[in-house]
């Protein structure tokens, strides 16, 4: 690394690239919204908006001297992001020489999308391993003829609770390996996997494949896009969910778990070989429970954090912020650890172990609580009860730190929605003399506070947020409109794979970017997947 004039360490796309490929530890962090994020990036950015970095890094980068490589686009963010960064005690950290266009200029492959290491490497897994799809109108025909058959759901609950395949059931793709043989009993009985889109069917479908079910098992072809563009209707509210696993089919499941963790080359690890791992002053250890979120809050190891095995596949840069860091994973059952671990070894994460001995170790309950990169500042808050009754009488400006789809679905009214980089420079909050700041939780008000403190205005944070608003009983107001958006309501990608109101273009755009991502992949070369050919 080296210099420019104004004193911002600088790291080029060339050493960045060099280090991908190396598999030497680097986070590359592109601090604009999510919006532009996924207009264009490299390969394995990962989106943390400035806004948003007290918040998330401590969780995405937890070593404080990993090696980070900060851009933007010329939105003059970077250089607040170091600083920022530098302020919070990470040592290592630089801005991407010209930044995003300075990636292109070199000749660095361009993205678009959110999650796309994820969804080129599925692309990649039909590609190698040729995994066997269905077309919605020919799964349509077996379904209205009763064939013998199962449909499993691959995605999140609350996904598949928005939007499913009639007579589907949620799996989460995590979980169907584990849960499958107690599904579908009958070897008989096709399994056909659904995603919204294309990644978790493929990956679903393939894990089915590799667990050795004797069952014929399909993808269902590009999801409940590919369903909806065929005019076919998709069922809404849908609250059907897995079996129990009986002793018998998790011991198979066991077994063939064990061998395709072997096969790809992960490891198990004790108590101790995990402290060892953790005081290695050179390398960042992420600890994840992969078991479904209800379990996780019943207990879990302490500080492991939650990340079911289906979406940490498909979105691990949400979880994991350094390429090549160190991953630990963890369940109680020795299947779904050592299932999710043999995608992301293929997915070119070289060090990743499983800890299933729980003996000893201390354990947690309830939700995860939130990882900060420091304490939350001191500031002046005001109650629930205090805020109505201002709102009734006073000249208060609200102003909500949500995200824009938090913000649409419900939020105080009268409140304005803006996001963090926009707290000060905007005419509106610099003319306010008596200001609110909410968010749901009240932590990112907290943070967001001191930002506005001086210049004669009072500013207040809503004490534990818009979820205290509702406790006590009071009434939010829904949507988002141009007089309530004092930001742009980019902070946030519109999927073009989630909701029921995607235009049909929008979704065949989506699955044309998929089917192309084999191609990019070859021509970005810094990926380092490797797909098991043979079990």
């Amino acid at each position: 690394m080296n210099s420019i004039t104004n004193l911002l360490p600088v790291t080029s796309s060339e050493i960045v690239r060099q280090s991908l490929k190396n598999g030497a530890e680097i986070a590359l962090l592109d601090v604009r919204e999510e919006g532009p994020f996924a207009s264009a990036h490299p390969l394995f950015a990962v989106n943390l908006p400035i806004g948003r970095i007290e918040e998330r890094i401590a969780g995405l980068v937890p070593r404080k001297d990993a090696p980070i490589v900060v851009y933007d686009n010329g939105e003059g963010r970077t250089a607040k992001a170091v600083r920022l960064l530098q302020s919070l005690g990470y040592s290592d950290v630089s801005a991407l020489e010209g930044g995003l266009e300075g990636w292109k200029r070199s000749g660095g492959e361009i993205f678009i999308d959110v999650n796309v290491p994820s969804k080129a490497f599925g692309e990649l897994v039909e590609h190698v391993r040729h995994t066997p799809s269905l077309p919605a109108r020919e799964v349509q025909d077996r379904i209205k003829r009763g064939d013998d058959l199962v449909i499993l759901d691959a995605r999140r609950f609350i996904e598949y609770n928005v939007m499913a395949i009639p007579g589907g059931r949620s799996v989460p793709g995590g979980e169907l390996a584990l849960r499958v043989r107690d599904i579908a009993p009958s070897p008989e009985t096709t399994v056909i996997v659904n995603c919204a889109g294309r990644t978790r069917s493929i990956i679903g479908t393939q894990s089915l494949v590799n667990a050795g079910i004797p069952n014929p098992v399909f993808a269902l072809r590009n999801g409940t896009i590919g369903w909806t563009l065929e005019g076919l209707s998709l069922e809404h509210g849908a609250t059907r969910k897995g079996t129990d696993v009986s002793e018998q089919n998790h011991q198979a499941a066991h077994t063939r778990a064990e061998l395709l963790a072997e096969r790809t080359g992960v490891r198990i690890i004790t108590a101790d070989g995990l402290e060892k791992l953790r005081a290695d002053p050179e390398r960042t250890v992420y600890r994840l429970d992969v078991r479904s979120p209800e379990e996780y809050v019943e207990g879990h190891l302490k500080d492991f954090r939650s990340a079911p095995g289906g979406q940490l596949v498909q979105a691990t840069d949400e979880w994991v912020g350094v390429r090549h860091g160190t991953i630990v994973l963890t369940d109680d059952d020795g299947v779904r650890a050592r299932m999710t671990a043999h995608w992301l070894r293929q997915l070119g994460w070289n060090e990743v172990y499983v800890l299933d001995k729980w003996d000893g170790l201390p354990l947690e309950t309830g939700q995860e609580a939130p990882l900060l990169s420091q304490p939350l500042p001191d500031v002046e808050t005001i109650s629930a009860v205090e805020l109505q009754e201002s709102l009734v009488t006073g000249d208060i400006l609200v102003l909500d730190l949500a995200t824009s789809p938090a913000f649409r679905k419900g939020h105080i009214p009268g409140a304005k929605f803006l996001i963090r980089p926009d707290l000060v420079s905007h005419p509106a909050t610099r003319q306010a003399k008596n200001i609110v700041l909410v968010s749901p939780n009240g932590i990112a008000a907290n943070l967001a506070a001191p930002d506005l403190v001086g210049e004669g205005r009072r500013v207040r944070v809503l004490k534990g947020g818009t979820e205290a608003w509702q406790a006590e009983g009071y009434a939010l107001e829904a949507g988002l409109n141009e007089a309530q958006a004092i930001s742009e309501p980019d902070d946030v990608y519109k999927r073009p794979y989630e909701g029921t109101d995607n235009a049909a273009e929008a979704m065949q755009a989506y699955l044309d970017w998929e089917y192309g991502l084999v191609a990019q992949l070859e021509k970005d070369g810094t990926h380092g997947f490797r797909v098991l050919e043979e079990i």
